[in-house]
């Protein structure tokens, strides 16, 4: 089930089409938000298909109890008739291309990150750079026909980062959450959250379908990109969370995005 939003402080954002809307107006809706800090949207399901760039910040969007982030420069998709909710912790700014369902057909068809190529990246900087109100100028409808076929040719990333609900291993994820360059073994963390390591293991792999390290990685990714793209330097980068030297995480970075971090963030790649 979603989690109820609890607090006060989020800033409550309303989507541009009501639950009472069963299809788009056109076949294509493009948008660009601006989050402020502490966003969020309500619990959403609508029957179109929703792409959702990141230009800055990083977005989150959470499907039951797996959790996917748009850091700058990635790209979610969503899939007609599911149930989701989106917010950020921090300031951001991102763009949501609703797409009919008719045409979704060719995109995946569960939740998953998109790895955006420099074509997309290129389209949607220019959507973005030429909208009015918040919506492209006459005539680029047909840049968006290209943009969704650019779409359905991207590969589905395995990088967004699943979350739990066990009691346990819900405040150890939260915990390297707060600082991922918490660099304890697994026997460490398992000690200190009261699990033996095998137990730890188990139910990484039963909740987050994945080992711990996997996860761990994959959340030092989305937090580099946001760094990156912020101007940090690759070297503090890569201390802040925890690596021994940049070219270790240069290393790591290359191997799981294809290119450098500034190769990556610049579009070269």
């Amino acid at each position: 089930m979603m989690m109820p939003v609890q607090s006060d402080d989020l800033h409550l954002r309303l989507p541009p089409f009501g639950h009472e809307l069963q299809e788009l107006p056109a076949p294509f809706f493009f948008r660009v938000e601006d989050m402020p800090s502490h966003a969020t949207y309500p619990a959403l399901r609508h029957p179109w298909g929703e792409f959702i760039y990141s230009f800055s910040g990083i977005t989150e969007v959470r499907i039951r109890t797996t959790r996917l982030l748009a850091p700058p420069h990635s790209g979610l998709w969503i899939p007609p008739e599911t149930e989701h909710t989106c917010f950020n912790h921090r300031e951001a700014a991102h763009c949501s291309l609703y797409i009919r369902s008719d045409l979704c057909t060719a995109l995946p068809g569960a939740a998953c990150a998109l790895l955006i190529s420099p074509l997309v990246r290129a389209i949607l900087g220019h959507l973005y750079a030429h909208r009015s109100d918040g919506r492209p100028q006459p005539g680029f409808e047909r840049l968006l026909w290209v943009l969704v076929e650019q779409l359905s040719s991207c590969e589905a990333a395995a990088s967004f980062i699943p979350d739990s609900d066990d009691p346990r291993l819900g405040p150890l994820l939260q915990a390297l959450r707060d600082d991922p360059a918490d660099n304890r073994s697994i026997a460490q963390l398992a000690g200190a959250f009261h699990m033996s390591e095998r137990t730890l293991m188990r139910r990484c792999r039963t909740d987050l379908g994945m080992s711990l390290t996997e996860w761990r990685q994959r959340l030092r990714l989305a937090r580099a990109l946001a760094l990156i793209s912020s101007g940090r330097s690759v070297e503090s980068v890569a201390l802040d969370l925890g690596y021994a030297t940049s070219s270790a995480f240069i290393a790591m970075f290359r191997r799981r995005m294809g290119a450098s971090p500034k190769g990556y963030i610049t579009g070269q790649q």
